[in-house]
């Protein structure tokens, strides 16, 4: 006989979610503004002290909770596991930011299931702020230690109306993004760029319609699937397609998306 696999528990996968990003952010808390010293890796990317300690907070609250899982971790690699569930952490994006003072950074803690990113979680821990959502449990915000309050993107539909909310704009104003985005950021009402996280939460907060991402790594976009869609809006990469692994993405309300999507599928293609 064939055996079945056991039942994801998504609240429990949710509430771990929370709890490791909650863990993540005290725990680089303790380094902020107090001059942590900066490394390279082999990519030229900055790690300190704090992106690994807060890894290590995150493992310990999964492995609490689905020793059996997976992880794919932004500092310590792949950790073994059951096939099915893998967790995808960064335990600190926006280093760079972090290590001069700057608050848009947090841990980004997404868990894929058979494939699908069915839970998750990011945090603003010097803005107070925790996000996280479940296949079907919704996507909530706790902010300043307050009860949780449920995500609901824009209702705007009209592009000339809406604000567009950029990532990394070295990339996305270079080809063979550039002159796409250069037609929609003038296009639109605003564009602003917050940068790495906070960017992305302009959309779950309705504070802007649309969030666009390109140049990244699988855990710079973890939980954001998830998010995103519990709160009513759509991802997919800049080509339309349901995926993280292209390392690029928009996130939007849904109502603008299919002009994003038209406006950028030319220069993926010619990629």
């Amino acid at each position: 006989m064939f055996e079945t696999m056991p039942t994801l528990d998504l609240d429990l996968a949710m509430t771990t979610a929370r709890r490791a990003a909650e863990a993540a952010g005290a725990s680089s808390m303790k380094h902020f503004r107090r001059g942590v010293r900066v490394e390279l890796k082999p990519d030229r990317s900055p790690v300190t002290v704090a992106d690994r300690e807060a890894e290590a907070a995150v493992l310990e609250v999964i492995r609490a909770a689905f020793p059996d899982h997976a992880v794919l971790g932004e500092e310590t690699g792949a950790h073994a596991g059951a096939a099915s569930s893998r967790w995808i952490v960064d335990p600190l994006d926006g280093t760079r930011g972090f290590t001069r003072g700057e608050p848009f950074w947090g841990p980004l803690i997404g868990l894929e299931h058979e494939g699908d990113i069915v839970a998750g979680a990011m945090a603003l821990p010097a803005h107070g702020e925790v996000y996280y959502a479940a296949k079907g449990r919704g996507a909530w915000l706790v902010a300043g230690g307050g009860d949780p309050a449920r995500l609901q993107v824009s209702g705007i539909g009209a592009w000339e109306d809406a604000t567009l909310s950029l990532g990394e704009p070295r990339v996305l104003l270079a080809p063979p993004y550039g002159d796409a985005m250069e037609k929609l950021a003038t296009t639109c009402a605003r564009t602003r760029c917050w940068g790495d996280l906070a960017g992305f939460a302009m959309v779950l907060t309705g504070r802007a319609e649309a969030w666009i991402e390109a140049g990244v790594q699988l855990w710079d976009l973890g939980p954001m699937k998830v998010l995103v869609e519990e709160a009513g809006g759509r991802f997919t990469d800049l080509g339309g397609r349901v995926t993280l692994a292209s390392g690029n993405a928009i996130a939007s309300n849904g109502r603008v998306h299919a002009t994003l999507v038209g406006a950028l599928y030319g220069s993926v293609a010619t990629q």
